[in-house]
């Protein structure tokens, strides 16, 4: 890691100091609400902002007691953390393992406002299924910016235009490209298609009230739709010996949406991080061909 690229990497760090006041909401491997704990995350840097502290504070949802705190303090980064200049970044696992606990978190900030994802696999019965999902939805103490609304399909509707900027972990330039996402339904089927500098990907997809299931390819990926404006797509279990990917997205207005994208090679290994912010330009439900 250079000496430049780290210093940009901790200067994107901090835009995420702050006292986030909000909460960790599980979800079953379906999209069923298990669990919402109110929490708090105070993110400050000390040392002329040269450490990071990180304070976690966990709450009953039922009494609002405090029931964990915990501290922690880094001055690096890892090499499984890469950040966006937005401060959106995510960080995760290195490299798959059918025997051991897989899994990522994705972050967002727009404003006064942060959105979270984890997204963990365990091994089981000699497959890799997703276990589980928390979605974590934060706001300055401060905040006035609304909550948003739970994703509908509806919402989803239409031609998105966005830039794209991937990394990597080897520190490679980053690479950039313009992408254009048409989504549209015909019946009980979503269908999508992607376009990009050098790339075209067409995908259609099975519709249930809060999920998307992409039955067709040969990964079967999963699309559940929650609150804040959020999606998490995942294979629904990590392939053995192909290249697959994990999603995070958050509408944050009704016409302007991001996408995190962390993609791991065939042998499992993470390969790169794309952030996409893309703008709806056609209401259209049908792209033209």
């Amino acid at each position: 890691m250079t000496d430049c690229a780290n210093s940009s990497q901790w200067d994107r760090l901090l835009q995420n100091l702050g006292v986030w006041q909000g909460s960790f909401t599980r979800f079953s491997p379906v999209g069923e609400l298990l669990e919402d704990m109110p929490t708090v995350v105070t993110l400050e840097g000390i040392d002329g902002n040269q450490t990071v502290r990180q304070t976690l504070e966990y709450f009953s949802a039922a009494t609002q007691e405090l029931t964990q705190r915990r501290v922690l303090e880094y001055s690096t980064l890892n090499r499984s953390t890469l950040l966006f200049e937005t401060g959106a970044f995510s960080q995760g696992s290195l490299q798959f393992s059918p025997v051991s606990e897989f899994g990522a978190e994705f972050g967002f900030i727009c404003g006064d406002r942060r959105l979270r994802f984890v997204q963990l696999f365990h091994p089981k019965d000699g497959e890799s299924p997703l276990s589980g999902v928390t979605l974590i939805r934060e706001r300055l103490e401060q905040a006035t910016t609304p909550e948003r609304p739970l994703l509908t399909l509806s919402s989803l509707l239409g031609t998105w235009q966005g830039q794209s900027i991937t990394q990597y972990p080897d520190w490679r330039s980053p690479d950039l490209a313009t992408t254009t996402l048409a989504i549209w339904q015909e019946g009980d089927r979503l269908h999508q298609r992607l376009t990009a500098t050098n790339f075209e990907i067409t995908s259609t997809a099975a519709i249930a009230p809060t999920k998307l299931l992409f039955d067709q390819g040969a990964v079967p990926m999963q699309v559940l739709l929650l609150p804040d404006g959020a999606s998490c797509n995942t294979p629904i279990t990590i392939p053995k010996g192909r290249a697959f990917l994990l999603e995070v997205g958050w509408l944050i207005t009704p016409t302007l949406r991001q996408r995190m994208i962390r993609r791991y090679d065939a042998q499992g290994a993470w390969s790169s991080l794309t952030l996409v912010i893309e703008k709806k330009i056609d209401e259209s439900a049908v792209p033209s061909l």
